[in-house]
């Protein structure tokens, strides 16, 4: 009783220390609930001492912030408040009157900043008159709706010859045959379908160009056809003007005066028909003249990563040795670098003047030019269009490939209602970038390659997707406009549906014309003389007879798809075929990858690389050299919904 009352009073019972002779002894404590009473106690002191230890640097963190709060507003209000030291010039006030410096220091507040935005906004405008161009040609190709006005004003026409004056100097400085690397996007004929290059914009490009990784290689066939050719063709040649080495504007068959002129047969799709129409016929004829000027400077191909060909038409048939350094490749190197084609300059020579045309006319040959028509020699023979254009077989396309080092052949020149067909073992890819004006369906389909280093991939417009710059006449969009806004629209091919009766289309007025204040586009009569017979030293022969006549030539080999203009796909009840793209090897291009830049011309001996250029590939491939003849370049393949893409 008494030990258990000791224990719980008093605490010198916990370790009991004696000291003899300077030793110290623990007198040990052995009752088990005295030991957990003891180690209860020590707990909740220790949790004390840890909770006061935790106060007391509070207490310290606080005083330390209360401390910087309050020097801070000491020293701070100075510092915070914003003041602005102005120096102004002030006569004094003696009698002498001299001019003095004043320096005065005043509180800042919303007043500065809204003095010094009207200050900036007063100051002259620095953007250069090429930046100036640039932009309004890209205001009008985003929002064509809401620039009516424009696209039928001089002041379009002037910044059509001011495009074409800047941009000739580009194209004339770049090589017959352009050498550049992946990745790089490849399109098709175009036609002056302002509505599909719209939806490439959106999708491929909606960042703007300059912000998207890779190149851009169009191959050709910009006018005709279509109802906005100057729309098509202003923005493009913007687009090089502002990127020259990231923008390539290949020269297809319709860049040649013969055939953009041919007002008889395409009528009021033709460009110059749209050049008269929209600016009179004196200012039309310049504007025509003078985008046909910047044409014959276009480079007739181009090469990508040293390992894919890509052309309008094909390739052209070898005027030398093809064991010559070069070869093919050399000769449209040689092609003169002002060239008209259909027609000749008198200064083109005949051999090279041939190889233009095979590059922007030829053909792949179908099956039965394959067992007919083709020489088993060559691999040319002549193509269904007439006229002089040829066509090319299996053989030409390996020797080709072998000669030159290359992997695979990408062109335009036909309209598949698919956007891309292959053909040819696989090895040739026909891009056609354009959905409308061929006959090819309500579901027919705009396509383009990305070139990603050792893979490609097909992006393709659904027949599903809709955009906001092309409407029906029965669109609610336009039930506000007039008739006559509604006419004007269909001119300018932005509603669709009308045929040309119904369109109403009336004689030009120059009247009509439209003032602009802007100092850079008051060009005078004679600056735009001028700028139209700088090609002087350049003339034309027109009795001269061309490689090709256009106007012995049809629109496509009869038979394809292109020229099937009474075939409806959409009507016929046909399936649609799938592409096999197993055909397509890879091999190569990621043996070539790696490479570094480009020699001048010829690449080093490739023998020992398995590749599809000698046309041996395996028994279950569709695009073997056996199978393939049964292949029909227009082979179809179903994509959807608004964008598709196929991984090669």
């Amino acid at each position: 009783m008494f030990q258990n009352t000791g224990i719980g009073i008093g605490s010198n019972f916990n370790r009991r220390r004696t000291r003899e002779s300077r030793d110290s002894t623990i007198v040990a404590i052995t009752d088990k609930q005295t030991k957990s009473l003891l180690r209860e106690r020590d707990s909740k002191i220790a949790a004390l001492e840890k909770e006061v230890l935790g106060l007391q640097n509070k207490i310290s963190t606080l005083d330390k912030e209360q401390a910087m709060i309050t020097g801070g507003q000491r020293r701070g209000k100075k510092g915070l408040t914003p003041y602005g030291n102005t120096v102004r010039v002030s006569t004094s006030k003696c009698s002498a009157k001299r001019r003095q410096m004043i320096s005065e220091k005043n509180r800042m507040g919303r007043n500065a900043s809204i003095s010094t935005q009207a200050v900036l906004n007063s100051l002259p405008d620095e953007t250069s008159p090429k930046e100036a161009l640039i932009n309004r040609i890209q205001d009008m190709f985003r929002s064509p709706n809401e620039h009516v006005g424009y696209l039928k004003s001089e002041q379009f026409a002037k910044d059509l010859l001011k495009l074409n004056k800047k941009v000739k100097t580009i194209l004339e400085d770049e090589p017959r045959c352009v050498f550049l690397q992946s990745p790089a996007y490849v399109f098709g004929d175009i036609h002056g379908n302002l509505e599909d290059l719209h939806f490439f914009s959106d999708n491929v490009w909606n960042l703007g160009m300059a912000l998207t990784a890779g190149n851009f290689v169009f191959l050709g066939d910009y006018v005709d056809r279509g109802m906005s050719c100057l729309e098509v063709v202003a923005y493009l040649l913007a687009m090089k003007l502002m990127l020259p080495q990231k923008v390539f504007l290949l020269r297809g068959n319709h860049e040649t005066r013969d055939v953009n002129g041919w007002e008889e047969h395409y009528g009021n799709r033709s460009f110059i028909y749209q050049c008269r129409e929209r600016f009179g016929d004196e200012m039309g004829y310049k504007v025509w003249e003078m985008t046909n000027s910047t044409f014959d400077r276009m480079p007739l191909a181009a090469v990508i990563d040293q390992d894919i060909f890509c052309v309008h038409g094909g390739i052209p048939r070898p005027i030398s040795d093809s064991s010559v350094e070069g070869g093919r490749i050399k000769d449209i190197l040689n092609v003169s670098k002002v060239a008209g084609i259909n027609p000749p300059y008198e200064h083109e020579v005949d051999e090279y003047q041939q190889v233009a045309s095979d590059c922007i006319w030829s053909d792949p040959a179908s099956e039965d030019q394959e067992n007919n028509n083709v020489d088993r020699r060559s691999g040319y023979g002549d193509s269904l269009r007439g006229g002089g254009a040829i066509c090319f077989g299996h053989k030409a396309v390996t020797n080709f490939l072998q000669q030159q080092g290359f992997s695979y052949i990408m062109r335009a020149h036909e309209a598949h209602a698919e956007g891309v067909a292959v053909s040819k073992g696989a090895r040739v890819f026909t891009v056609f970038s354009t959905s409308k004006d061929h006959n090819q369906g309500n579901n027919a389909m705009a396509g383009c390659i990305l070139i990603d280093f050792d893979k490609m991939q097909v992006i393709n417009r659904s027949p599903a997707y809709r955009n906001q710059y092309v409407h029906r006449r029965d669109s609610v969009s336009l039930a506000m406009l007039s008739e006559a806004e509604i006419k004007e629209r269909v001119q300018l091919g932005l509603v669709e549906g009308y045929t040309a009766e119904e369109a109403g289309e009336e004689e030009f007025e120059e009247e009509e014309w439209e003032e602009f204040d802007e100092d850079d586009l008051n060009t005078s009569r004679e600056e735009m003389d001028s700028s139209v017979d700088e090609d002087e030293e350049y003339v034309l022969d027109d009795r001269r007879k061309s490689s090709v006549d256009p106007n012995m030539t049809a629109a496509s080999p009869p038979g394809s798809t292109h020229g099937s203009h009474d075939f409806d796909v959409e009507g016929s009840g046909m399936l649609a075929k799938k592409i096999d793209f197993t055909g397509v090897d890879s091999t190569v291009r990621r043996k070539k990858r790696d490479k570094g830049g480009f020699s001048a011309i010829t690449e080093a001996d490739e023998e020992d690389e398995e590749s599809t250029v000698n046309g041996e590939e395996d028994d279950n491939n569709m695009f073997d050299e056996t199978e393939s003849e049964n292949y029909e370049p227009g082979a179809s393949t179903t994509m959807s919904p608004a964008l598709k893409k196929f991984s090669l």
